[in-house]
């Protein structure tokens, strides 16, 4: 594409929203305190036969900042308090609730941090005292092999991935199908040059830890599996890999849009376990509906029970609390196996204790400390999780969620407070996962029951982020990698005109003999455009659609002739193809048109598989 001539477009994205779960009728309305929330920030969710209609109900009246494919919710920001009326008195509006805040859950340090050389260490595993028999679970373990190495989405503050621990074992995650540095989405997930995580705070493939806390987080759930203490020259590579999804800033505190969006693209990107060793106190049915997300995939979410002492029977936190079938809620346990006294607890929301009193990880710039907290001890249970799964890799995420319950020490000290009774033991899980090498993945039908995970303190607010920017109304314009799965692209990528077609249950066009003077069968197709040209932005109107390019309407005058680069991502929700095309003008129907000037064989492919469900125009 010719980048000097005529007005230069970006088609950004085309979001499309498929699976819409069974819901409670009629809308929800979550409230939180100032201080809780990300203010003027909302996520809506609206019923499917509404979606098409989305654009025109918030058009002049806030910024969409994301849109969640996989769940037809959207982000908003800017939005002021007749919208937010107007929401809640519409029937297409399943809910409503705001953009709460969500914080890292971690207790004292130890010590100093020290460096490589002065680490000593021997074979043993020393990152805690507590009897947990991850040395003997090493020695049982299955040999490495390249090509069994599950996934561990660690959704927190960033990682230092130049420490020699991680290079060294070359455990990070690597998206292989992403070409590095090339400024180009070449898996079409959403996401440019995410080649090894992503930043749902800047929109950008630079997750670096700027806290500690998911440095700290990663090294242990590494050292589940093998001992990061060893000398640098005997660390083995890596039997898991760690893919790095940073949603908290540098105070530990992120919103839960980032969390969610960053749950989405776990699960999409092929994340067995995901750790989320954060919370807050407020419910949030759209995380409810992310974690639900990654149960229906055979995902185990481990999360930290909390660090305030509380019993979460009474006084929830979230997400430990949420009774998703695959949600695993941990306590912290100290090297006699007694509940830490910071810890939360809860004979009935908290499932199993594990190692969290001063556990010895890394830090970012080649360091290591002592760190307590749930937030400790939930990766060692994501790490032990990983090593099942490589044993038992058909295994769902309920699977092992109960296997793990099932396998773990009875502790007396915990009786009453967790609801097994039991802190977890490696060797005990990964005995029992090899003997269930040609187990069938199996887990009960779940439908959340919205209603059930709230209580009077989940309306009292809670810490909460977000990816993808857009504005339906103002006047900045960038779409970064956000929106859970279907997100975007980095700011600065995207030039020129952007398109943005959302709201889509199908998108079709069918390839024919070229006839009289049409070449290709068109389809009726309405769905709202936005369109950036300069300083300005068009809200448009698509009119029809074909395998040669589209029709819109739009109220002011675009310049004839430009090229244009357009991303149409399919109703997967993954799906994708890139064309290129330029400005017409039809006088017949005196609207604007793209045509589309090269459309690849294997788009071809793509779009004649999505042909099934448009009216065609005659």
């Amino acid at each position: 594409m010719d980048a000097t001539k005529g007005v230069r477009l970006r088609l950004f994205q085309i979001l499309v929203v498929l699976l819409a779960v069974p819901l409670a009728p009629g809308p929800l309305w979550a409230q939180g305190s100032p201080s809780e929330v990300i203010e003027g920030e909302y996520l809506v969710k609206f019923k499917p036969a509404a979606f098409g209609q989305v654009l025109g109900k918030l058009r002049g009246k806030a910024q969409l900042k994301g849109s969640f494919a996989q769940k037809g919710m959207y982000h908003l920001s800017n939005t002021d308090a007749s919208l937010l009326e107007e929401l809640r008195a519409d029937p297409d509006v399943l809910y409503v609730e705001p953009n709460y805040r969500l914080q890292t859950i971690t207790g004292d340090a130890q010590g100093q941090a020290v460096s490589a050389e002065e680490i000593q260490s021997t074979q043993s595993y020393t990152q805690s005292g507590a009897p947990v028999k991850a040395v003997e679970a090493w020695a049982r373990s299955a040999a490495y092999d390249a090509n069994n190495r599950p996934i561990v989405a660690i959704i927190d503050t960033g990682l230092d991935s130049n420490h020699y621990v991680f290079r060294q074992t070359n455990s990070l995650w690597v998206n292989t199908r992403e070409i590095p540095g090339n400024g180009i989405d070449d898996d079409f997930n959403g996401y440019v040059d995410d080649v090894s995580g992503w930043n749902f705070i800047t929109n950008s493939p630079n997750f670096f830890d700027d806290e500690d806390h998911g440095t700290h987080v990663a090294g242990i759930v590494l050292g589940a599996t093998q001992n990061i203490l060893a000398p640098q020259a005997d660390l083995e590579p890596a039997k898991v890999r760690l893919m790095p999804l940073k949603f908290l800033d540098a105070n530990g505190s992120g919103s839960t849009s980032a969390a969610i969006s960053a749950m989405y693209y776990a699960v999409n990107m092929g994340a067995k376990v995901i750790n989320c060793s954060w919370g807050g106190g407020s419910y949030s049915r759209a995380l409810h509906d992310a974690i639900t997300y990654a149960y229906e995939h055979g995902v185990i979410v481990v999360t930290a029970a909390g660090n305030y002492s509380n019993n979460n029977d009474v006084t929830p936190m979230y997400p430990a609390n949420y009774d998703v079938p695959s949600n695993l809620s941990v306590a912290a346990t100290g090297d006699s196996d007694r509940l830490a006294s910071f810890s939360n607890y809860g004979a009935s929301k908290v499932q199993i204790g594990a190692p969290g009193v001063y556990v010895y990880s890394t830090l970012p710039g080649g360091y290591f400390l002592s760190l307590s907290g749930t937030s400790m001890a939930a990766p060692f249970v994501a790490g032990a999780a990983a090593m099942a799964a490589r044993e038992a890799p058909n295994m769902s995420g309920y699977q092992l969620r109960s296997m793990m319950i099932g396998t773990a020490d009875a502790v007396s000290y915990l009786s009453g407070k967790v609801s097994s009774s039991g802190r977890v033991n490696l060797n005990n899980l990964l005995g029992v996962a090899q003997g269930q090498v040609s187990t069938s993945s199996y887990q009960p039908a779940y439908k959340p029951d919205y209603s059930a995970d709230r209580s009077p303190a989940s309306d009292a607010g809670a810490p909460a982020g977000c990816g993808l920017v857009s504005s339906v109304a103002g006047a900045g314009w960038g779409l970064g990698g956000g929106g859970s799965g279907g997100g975007g692209m980095a700011p600065g990528t995207v030039t020129g005109i952007l398109f943005l077609l959302p709201f889509l249950l199908w998108v079709a066009l069918r390839l024919r003999s070229p006839k009289d003077q049409r070449r290709f069968d068109r389809y009726i197709m309405q769905s709202d455009l936005i369109i950036k040209s300069g300083d300005r932005q068009l809200v448009g109107t698509i009119k029809t659609i074909s395998m040669g390019g589209l029709s819109f309407d739009v109220d002011e005058a675009l310049e004839r002739g430009g090229t244009i680069q357009m991303k149409v991502l399919g109703p997967d929700g993954r799906e994708a193809i890139e064309v290129e095309g330029r400005i017409v003008w039809s006088e017949q129907n005196q609207s604007y048109g793209v045509q589309f000037s090269s459309v690849r064989e294997q788009a071809k492919a793509v779009l004649f598989g999505w042909t099934r469900h448009l009216v065609r125009q005659e």
